[in-house]
């Protein structure tokens, strides 16, 4: 999936989308997202019954929700490969551990040799300039 594919055409609402990147003052809006617990059901002592909501920027939010549309429209047509359990619906990196799971451990049964490297990438956009980011995407249009 290109920048083109995601941000582009000349429909109104990709137009917007463009402008919102090229013109939208993203440094200044807040990176960092206010987490607040709200009680659902049962008992108050119990985590579990907790659901997190995130209290983020108007711009952010609307931003996250046309990337997540695009992406779904993407892994409906199928041009993200059914290992990709990441902005999948019904899947999770719960799932995505499971896969890898029962793919080892069938290639064990066999007797075949196995090894893994795993990475963690979890802090890799931490510390990346939005700025110089979306300057490199841009590139790609």
């Amino acid at each position: 999936m290109g920048w083109g594919e995601l941000f582009g055409g000349d429909t109104k609402r990709g137009h917007s989308r463009k402008s919102l990147i090229n013109h939208g003052n993203w440094e200044k809006c807040p990176k960092n997202e206010k987490v607040t617990p709200i009680f659902q059901k049962s008992k108050k002592e119990d985590p579990g019954n907790y659901r997190p909501v995130s209290f983020t920027s108007i711009p952010g939010k609307v931003m996250e929700q046309l990337i997540l549309e695009t992406i779904s429209r993407h892994m409906n047509n199928k041009k993200i490969k059914i290992n990709q359990h990441g902005f999948t619906k019904g899947k999770s990196c719960l799932t995505s551990l499971i896969n890898f799971y029962n793919k080892m451990t069938g290639l064990v049964d066999e007797g075949r040799a196995v090894n893994a490297v795993c990475l963690d990438f979890s802090k890799a956009f931490d510390t990346v300039s939005h700025k110089i980011l979306l300057e490199k995407l841009l590139m790609y249009r």
